[in-house]
């Protein structure tokens, strides 16, 4: 086939928004509010990506209770992955449903241990038949240096304990921890089993973020990341046993026949699952992976920050173009759409949602926070972290260190990293606190929505109009003829 017409891509720095009337008083009674995918709603259209410099439970934690959600990356072992997960899911909980125990003749240095591995400052003691016969805290143990201490001399045992049933109020539970100065309130049955446990640090952390983007339960959410090569079923399994919210498939190409099925697969096992695919450019792959049973698609090939894959293959598209010939099919057939990569700036935030996105996917602007997994580093004065493509020579590299694989360190086997690599690894600047560039992103995003009229995402798709940018009109959207003060 002979191309006979080239279409002309345009990605967010060739086009602004024109501005139009605004009909509410002030910005801040825009809504953000969106849908993650069918079923999940969230309160800002924000999502971190499922990166192993971006995203594990802490990012996942503060992008929940700032209104969006995090993809706790897949290139871990299931079971650290389902970890990454249930902490999310047991970080704000009013009732702690299956709260973390120690058999009653253990010693204080399983206790050290439990902690420090499921990340909470307490345990609840009990006998072979689950009955409460104590409680212990990190304070209970903080000097304790002789591990083999029985965990029965250092507990709070169960005669001095302040419990309660299943069926306590949040208000109820308020006066208890008021009146007996308490932070942990265990819940047993009528023959005292354990069957819960409330915090009172977990009820102010809520009333702090009145916004958080929460399950039926009350609990933050959480996405998770999968594959579709073998075993993948059992890494779904785990991560939904677990609590995920939704189930993100995550590859490079997602418009491949391996991808639809694994779509359809993951809907006949599981049911009502939720399932994000992608990624695609175009409006025939995000109808093949809608019409497949996704729940939400996943836009963008390239158009990432550490991203290779239009340099090495030649193959991608511009990724504003890509939204807009998306968002029609997105409309259509009433499935969210997911912008992936390429956010440098607020505007181009804006911008994406405008074209017709659901929510944003960023990876390199939250990959320089506190919250990110990603080492900091010092250079030249200034703070940075690591941040990686997950087709990066580094990354590919560990990810089969980690999964077990053979690795041969021949000049052969390496070449073989490099040659395959679509993507690279790099520094960000240090960010400092994800919480407050989310707070910025969504106050910017808040702006943008009332210069162009919108009182709501469904206004801004509706009233966007954008204008195609010269090279001079680029340049004069940027500071020009000063100099700026650093």
């Amino acid at each position: 086939m002979v191309v006979k017409e080239i279409e002309k891509g345009l990605t967010f720095d060739d086009v602004l928004l024109v501005p139009r009337r605004f009909s509410l008083r002030s910005r801040k009674e825009v809504s953000t509010e969106t849908f993650f995918t069918k079923k999940i709603r969230l309160n800002i259209p924000i999502v971190s990506s499922a990166m192993d410099t971006v995203t594990e439970s802490e990012m996942a934690i503060t992008m929940a209770r700032h209104g969006g959600i995090g993809v706790i990356h897949r290139f871990m072992p299931i079971e650290r992955q389902t970890q990454e997960v249930q902490r999310v899911k047991r970080a704000e909980n009013i009732i702690i449903e299956r709260p973390y125990t120690l058999p009653l003749n253990s010693t204080v240095g399983k206790a050290r241990e439990l902690m420090e591995k499921y990340g909470v400052g307490g345990l609840l003691v009990v006998d072979e038949d689950g009955k409460l016969k104590g409680l212990v805290t990190k304070r209970d143990i903080l000097f304790e240096e002789n591990n083999e201490k029985p965990i029965t001399d250092v507990m709070t045992p169960r005669e001095r304990l302040v419990v309660s049933t299943r069926r306590i109020t949040l208000e109820e539970a308020k006066e208890i921890f008021k009146k007996y100065k308490v932070e942990k309130l265990p819940l047993v049955d009528e023959n005292d089993r354990v069957v819960g446990l409330v915090t009172a640090k977990d009820i102010m952390i809520k009333s702090m973020y009145p916004n958080a983007a929460r399950d039926q339960k009350g609990r933050l959410l959480v996405a998770a990341a999968i594959g579709i090569k073998e075993g993948y079923l059992d890494r779904a399994k785990a991560l939904l046993d677990a609590g995920a919210d939704a189930l993100v498939i995550d590859v490079a190409h997602g418009h491949t026949d391996e991808v639809i099925r694994a779509v359809r697969k993951l809907k006949e096992v599981f049911g009502d699952v939720q399932v994000v695919a992608g990624n695609v450019a175009t409006p025939d792959g995000f109808e093949d992976l809608a019409s497949a049973g996704a729940d939400a698609v996943k836009v963008g090939i390239g158009p990432g920050a550490v991203c290779t894959t239009r340099i090495v293959t030649g193959v991608g598209v511009p990724q504003l173009t890509a939204i807009l010939n998306c968002a029609e099919k997105s409309i259509e057939m009433d499935v969210p759409l997911i912008a992936d990569g390429g956010i440098r700036s607020s505007g181009d935030l804006v911008k994406a949602i405008a074209a017709g996105a659901s929510t944003v996917m960023i990876g390199s602007l939250l990959a320089g926070t506190d919250e990110s997994p990603g080492a900091t580093i010092s250079k030249g004065g200034r703070k940075y972290k690591v941040y990686r493509g997950m087709a990066s020579f580094y990354a590919m590299l560990a990810r089969d260190f980690k999964e077990g694989k053979q690795i041969d360190f021949d000049l052969d086997s390496i070449a073989d990293y490099a040659y395959t690599s679509e993507g690279v690894e790099a520094y960000v600047p240090y960010r400092g606190s994800a919480s407050e560039l989310l707070r910025q992103l969504v106050s910017a995003l808040r702006a943008g929505m009332s210069y162009c009229g919108a009182r709501n995402i469904r206004e801004l798709w509706n009233n966007a109009k954008f204008i195609s940018l010269s090279e001079a009109g680029i340049k004069e959207s940027y500071p020009h003829d000063v100099e700026v003060i650093e």
